[in-house]
């Protein structure tokens, strides 16, 4: 784990949002859509920033975070694949994925 520490990890990060879009779509307003350019930095600076043991600890505070500064997004579901695991045998990633809605 220190190795992982001190060279970095590669992840990839698939996120879906729930939000009702229907205002969106109707108006075609920019303003009533969910800004995937602002959830992408988001992501970005949990990231390159904060500092985890634990997959699931990063999918959960990428959640958290999302439901916290995008008043649109109801649910969240956020996938994270590590390819490079230190773990003995073939594969082509470790992941979890994570599911929270509003309020839970």
């Amino acid at each position: 784990m220190s190795e992982e520490n001190n060279l970095g990890q590669k992840f990839f990060i698939d996120a879906e949002l729930y939000a009702d879009l229907h205002p969106a779509g109707e108006s075609d307003d920019v303003e009533q859509a969910v800004n995937y350019a602002e959830v992408y930095e988001v992501i970005k600076e949990i990231c390159e920033n904060k500092e985890f043991d634990l997959i699931e600890a990063l999918a959960e505070n990428i959640a958290q975070t999302i439901l916290e500064q995008f008043a649109l997004v109801e649910e969240v579901t956020i996938k994270v694949k590590k390819p490079e695991a230190p773990v003995a045998g073939v594969f082509d990633y470790v992941g979890v994925e994570i599911k929270r809605t509003r309020g839970n």
